[in-house]
C-alpha cells in the first residue's frame, strides 16, 4: 500500500474504533472538499489571486519583452546568415546566448518569488479555511473531511451529496464578511469618538 492510502485507512479505522468505544449508535458522517477550488473561489481567494497577478504583471511583461528581443535577434541572424560577415554572425550568436541566459535566470527568479508569494497566500488563506472547515464539521456532525483536490488522494469514489466545497465557500465568505464588519465597525466607532 502507498502512504496516502495507508493513512486514510488508519484514519477511518481509528474513527470507527473511537465511535465503537464511545458507544455511538449513529454512523460517522464523512465529507469531501476540493480545498484548492474552495480557496480560490472565496471572495478573499479571488481578491488574493487578482493581487498576486497584478503584482507579477510587470515581471511577466519584462520576461515577454526579453523573449521578443531574443526572437528578433534570432530572426536577424537567420535572415542575414548568407549576407552578413562572420564577425557579425558571431556577435549576434553571443548576444543571443547571453540574452537567453539572462532570460532563463530572470524566469527562475520570478518563478521562485511567485512560489514564495503563493505559499504565503495559501498559508494565510489555508489557516482561515481550516477554521471554517472545523466549525462546519462540528456544527454539522462530520467525523471526517477528506481533501480530494490532489489527484494522488486515496479517494477512488465519493458521492456528490457528501461534497461540502460549496458550503465551505459560502460559510467562509459569511465569516469573512462578519469579521470585516466587526473590524470596520470598530474602526468607525473609533473615528466617531475623535
Amino acid at each position: 500500500m502507498n502512504k496516502p492510502i495507508e493513512l486514510a485507512f488508519v484514519l477511518v479505522c481509528a474513527l470507527a474504533s473511537t465511535a465503537a468505544a464511545q458507544g455511538q449508535a449513529a454512523p460517522n458522517k464523512v465529507g469531501i472538499i476540493h480545498v484548492q477550488q474552495a480557496l480560490v473561489s472565496t471572495e478573499d481567494g479571488k481578491k488574493a489571486v487578482a493581487e498576486l497577478q497584478a503584482k507579477f504583471e510587470p515581471t511577466s511583461k519584462k520576461l515577454e519583452s526579453m523573449r521578443d528581443e531574443i526572437a528578433s535577434l534570432q530572426a536577424e541572424l537567420s535572415k542575414g546568415s548568407n549576407t552578413m560577415g562572420e564577425e557579425r554572425r558571431r556577435q549576434l550568436a553571443r548576444e543571443i546566448d547571453q540574452k537567453t541566459r539572462d532570460l532563463n535566470r530572470a524566469q527562475e527568479d520570478a518563478q521562485e518569488e511567485f512560489q514564495r508569494e503563493q505559499e504565503k497566500l495559501l498559508q494565510t488563506l489555508g489557516q482561515r479555511m481550516m477554521a471554517v472547515i472545523s466549525k462546519y464539521s462540528n456544527d454539522n456532525g462530520y467525523s471526517l473531511i477528506l481533501d480530494v483536490s490532489n489527484p494522488q488522494t486515496p479517494v477512488l469514489y465519493a458521492a456528490n451529496n457528501i461534497d461540502i466545497t460549496q458550503d465551505i465557500i459560502k460559510l467562509y465568505n459569511e465569516e469573512a464578511a462578519k469579521a470585516a464588519a466587526a473590524t470596520g465597525g470598530a474602526g468607525n466607532a473609533a473615528a466617531k469618538k475623535q
